[in-house]
């Protein structure tokens, strides 16, 4: 019960739930590695919005597969989503991220600059290999 309260949340921006489609990592298996703590993997409301969008805009691309495998993959595991009221994602990751001490995921280069300057811990891709603490 205990851990159930106190779990880390982990947030995915979109370009981190499009890298199983990309290169073919299994994000959700890699977090867990990572962290060693019990958590929470969850998106914004925004994020879906997003997917759906690249979805509708490369239909028959492979920008649109990786997407609609993610928003697949999201469904499956029965992500947890977060509501806001921030137009822009990056600023609604940026706002609760800050406010409720969770971990963002993202290889968002001005997204991970915005959250190191507020102290908000970030997890990414490196060498198109694996999942690190950036």
């Amino acid at each position: 019960m205990f851990d159930k309260l106190f779990k880390t949340k982990v947030i995915l921006d979109t370009n981190f739930l499009m890298i199983p489609g990309e290169l073919g990592i299994d994000v959700f298996s890699e977090i867990p590695l990572l962290l060693e703590k019990p958590h929470k993997i969850c998106i914004m409301e925004g994020t879906e919005k997003e997917l759906m969008s690249i979805v509708s805009t490369f239909k028959n691309k492979k920008e649109g597969f990786n997407a609609k495998l993610a928003y697949v993959m999201i469904k499956q595991k029965k992500i947890k989503t977060i509501k806001h009221k921030e137009q822009h994602v990056d600023d609604a990751i940026l706002s609760y991220a800050e406010k409720n001490d969770c971990i963002v995921c993202t290889q968002d280069k001005e997204l991970r600059s915005r959250l190191k300057q507020k102290k908000v811990k970030v997890i990414g891709l490196r060498q198109k290999k694996y999942l690190a603490w950036a």
